[in-house]
């Protein structure tokens, strides 16, 4: 991978965590508020594809090293 690719992907990583941070903080102010509860379970859905996402591209940056 070039450095090139590599840094596209750590700063795509950047953005994402936050968004995910952010995603933390409305769910839990929502909570707090006492929305709508399928509004919340949408949040945490959304919220968890982050992750997944997150989890795939920490997957690129980090070599496969075999001991």
């Amino acid at each position: 991978m070039s450095d090139q690719e590599q840094s596209e992907i750590r700063l795509e990583y950047a953005k994402l965590k936050q968004e995910h941070t952010d995603f933390d903080a409305a769910i839990n102010a929502m909570m707090a508020v006492g929305c709508d509860p399928l509004q919340i379970q949408r949040m945490k859905k959304k919220k968890l594809g982050l992750k997944d996402r997150l989890k795939s591209l920490e997957d690129k940056i980090i070599p496969d090293i075999i001991a």
